[in-house]
Order: C-alpha cells, then structure tokens, then sequence
C-alpha cells in the first residue's frame, strides 16, 4: 500500500508530515513511502535520511500522490487555484492533516466532492488513548516555549536578576495570559529564565496548576469563579458583572508588567480580545505583547499577523506558525502523532487499511467521507450565538459534547454536490424533543461501511471522554 508524504505549499508552513523515524516504521509495516522530493528540507531532513529509512523520493507532487491510498499532512490540501492538490488526489484517498475545520467550509466541500475521506488531526478527541496523537498539545507546547524566546528577542532588558558591582539589575516580570498547553509552558520557560511570572486563566482548575510552576495566579476569585469550569475542563459562559471585575483587575496587572504572552483560543471562534488598546497604551515603555492567537484574529487588538509592530513605545509580536519556527522538533512530534494516528487505520496482519468506523477517536476525526461532510460538529458552526458557546482555554481539540450535540439539534449536515450518497448523511431534523433530535442526528454522525448492516451503525461520536487526560501540567513535560 502506498504512503504519500507531499511537500507543505501553503504559507508560513516549514513542517513536514513524516521523519526518518516515522517513514521507517511505516516501511516496517509493509507500506510504500512516497516522499516529495525536498519535503523536509526545512525541517533539516533531507532526502538522503529518507531514503536511507525506506523511502521512495517522488520528483514532484503529481508523482508522488499517483496511486497514493493514504496521504500524511500537516496542512490541510490545498483547493483550488495554481497549486491544486485535489487534482492529482484519486477519489476514496484518505488525507490525514491538521485542516481547521471550523474555518474550511469550502475546501471540506471540496474534498466531499472529490470523494475523499480526511481526518483532522485538530479534532482527535481529549481520552487517554488519544494522548500519543493529541497534535495541539504537541504544537502548542512548543508554541509556548518559543512565544518566551521571541519576545525575550525584541525585549530591551534582562530576563533574571543580576547582581553586578555596578548595580543590581531588576528581574522581568512576565504575564501569561491563558494556562493551556502553550501558557504552561511559557511559564516554566519564563520563569527558567529568571523572570517574575504571573498567569491568568478563566478555569479554577488553572490556579493549582500555575502555582506549581513557581508563577502567580492571577484572577477574581469570587463564587462565580469556582463554578466557572465544566465536567469537561472547558470555561462557562461568566456574567457582565464578573467579566467587569476581571477586566479591572487584568488591566492593573499588565500596565506593571514588562512583557505579556497571550495565547486564549475558543475552537470555532474567532480569538477573544484580552489586551485592548488602552491597556497596550498603560504599558511601560520598551515592554512586550507576544500574540499566540494572531492567526485567529487575535488576544490583543493591536496585533498585526506575520509581523512585530510598535504602538505607544509597546513591542506587539504577532508571528505566524509559531510551531513551525522551531520545525525541526515540531515536524517530528507532528510526525509520531500522525503514525499513532495512522496504526487505526492499518491492519498489521493484512497490510492494508481497516478502518473500524466504530473507534472513539476515528469517528471524532473524520470530517468528509463518501460525497459528504460527516462530523455534526461542522453542521453551521458559523450560525452559534455567542452567548452560549462554551470557551476553552488554547489548544483545546474540539467542541465538547454539550457543543456538538446543541450543533446536530440546529441544523443537518450540509450536502455537497456529488451524486454519490454518504452512508452518514443525515436528513434535515424535524422539530421535536431536543433529546430526541440529537440522539438522531449524533447516532448516524460518523460513517460506517458500505457493508455493514444498519443496526450496527456507530454509536455517537460525542460519546463523553473516559477520563480527563490533561496533564497536570497542561503539556509543560
């Protein structure tokens, strides 16, 4: 069976899909590995290592995707226009990618359309046998580290205290704005380089975790605040008053810090503002905003994607595709998910793909299959008041199950063109219980086989997690 591993063409993107690690143990498992010559230049991988691990070193794209049953991305394929991969991708391929569902309504069109069948390795569900494939954490942990060393870049000061003989000089004081994944990790970076950390975030559970890295938990620490948090680990929706409170006490904070790290994503959403402009304006000059969330229209309202910007003598650091400025390491730990990843779906005995569209974490990440876009959690996402969305710190994997079931009971799944029918498609709900409707629309979410009798028909994908498997550290080992 044939593996394609394509060079990454979209912007920013210097990651690439497999290592010399993970293509030899593709070839140990009977697979024909296809590497787009130069795939991994970029991540210091060159096709020599490859070829030595097993590989076949294809001379362009449409040579290496030719006759490809499964490809393995980081970016999700490209739809369209001069660089076009669903040309050259045989319909019933399966694409495995990071594809950022919530903001690709086209191309998941497009890629119901040619028929293939692509998992998002964004959406792998938060249980413990998923950890080994959890590529936010990953990414994010990584993204953390490196948000401290790219602000401590344009930085004008010393991060720890100095005592000299000419004078003592005052450590930084850094604000972590945010205790996912890549905010615990800023901490412990922050404060390995010797500065005064504080960090904030909206779950209570955050403050045991912050404190154990040596950092002060900053928050209003109010009734509201300890039931601010889900059975899920996600954040409750908090009232204008408690939101108020907060948003005094964040302002005071930052305008006596020296640098702020912000890093608050909400899947599906655009990123929540934390830093307004008049709090860039309070700021010490020669202090420093390093934006995580830029991609995603940003924590702080001044950000600029893809640039450092100065406004009121404040350094805003916004680069894009933080994980990918350290690709070397990002490409490998992204490389090991996407093979943990990959062993569901490959039969070791029969050296060929079976996929059992019963598993937890397949049915949690497949998006398109068949002519059609199968994850309820993609039915009109864009149409969620709100108020009512559930946020979550950054790096979080998906909607949770409260999310995904309000989404099936609003609307069907959207139908694409292709005349071929989806074993998952589902019909528009009728106006009923809503207990009754996201039963329905949750039972026929993921896509079965062609043979498989109706009764056995999977269970729903937003079955709740068997156990919380964040870290205690939130990914900061």
């Amino acid at each position: 069976m044939k593996i394609a591993i394509p060079k990454e063409r979209r912007p920013n993107e210097t990651r690439v899909a497999a290592s010399p690690e993970t293509v030899k143990k593709l070839a140990a498992l009977g697979c024909d590995v296809f590497v787009e010559k130069g795939a991994g230049v970029a991540a210091s991988f060159t096709d020599t290592a490859y070829k030595d691990a097993g590989a076949t070193i294809g001379k362009d794209a449409a040579t290496t995707y030719k006759d490809a049953k499964a490809v393995l991305k980081v970016q999700k394929p490209i739809a369209g226009g001069k660089d076009d991969e669903l040309k050259v991708l045989p319909k019933g391929t399966i694409v495995v990618s990071i594809a950022d569902p919530y903001r690709s309504e086209k191309e998941l069109d497009a890629y119901a359309k040619a028929g293939l069948t692509a998992f998002a390795m964004d959406f792998v569900p938060r249980i413990t046998r998923a950890q080994s494939m959890d590529v936010l954490s990953s990414q994010s942990n990584l993204a953390g580290y490196k948000s401290v060393l790219d602000g401590a870049a344009v930085f004008n000061r010393a991060f720890p205290m100095m005592m000299t003989a000419a004078g003592t000089i005052a450590p930084a004081k850094v604000f972590v704005m945010g205790a996912g994944v890549a905010g615990l990790q800023a901490i412990a970076t922050a404060r390995r380089l010797g500065a005064v950390v504080s960090a904030t975030d909206v779950r209570p559970a955050s403050k045991e975790q912050v404190e154990s890295l040596g950092a002060k938990f900053v928050a209003v620490e109010d009734d509201e605040f300890k039931q601010a948090e889900t059975a899920g680990g996600y954040a409750k929706e908090m009232s204008d008053a408690y939101k108020a409170k907060q948003a005094t006490l964040i302002a005071e904070t930052i305008a006596k810090v020296d640098m702020v790290i912000t890093t608050a994503l909400i899947p599906g959403r655009p990123a929540p503002v934390l830093v307004t402009a008049e709090m860039v304006k309070s700021m010490k000059p020669g202090s420093v905003i390093v934006d995580l969330a830029v991609e995603n229209g940003g924590n702080c309202e001044l950000s600029v994607a893809g640039k450092v910007v100065e406004k009121d003598g404040v350094s805003i650091v916004g680069y894009n595709n933080v994980p990918g400025r350290l690709a070397t390491d990002a490409s490998s730990l992204y490389a090991k998910n996407v093979f943990n990843f990959f062993e569901l779906l490959f039969d070791k005995e029969a050296k060929e793909l079976k996929i059992d569209w019963n598993d937890e974490i397949i049915k949690g990440t497949c998006v398109t299959h068949e002519g059609s876009i199968v994850h309820p959690a993609l039915a009109h996402t864009e149409k969620k008041p709100a108020s009512k969305t559930e946020t979550a710190a950054e790096g979080e994997p998906a909607t949770p199950k409260s999310a995904a079931q309000k989404t099936a009971v609003k609307a069907p799944v959207r139908k694409t063109t292709t005349t071929k029918k989806a074993p998952s498609k589902r019909a528009p709900a009728k106006k009923t219980t809503a207990k009754k409707t996201t039963k329905a629309a949750a039972n026929k979410a993921a896509p079965k086989p062609k043979a498989a009798p109706e009764k056995a028909s999977a269970k729903p994908a937003e079955s709740k997690p068997e156990t919380n498997t964040e870290p205690k550290d939130r990914g900061d080992a």
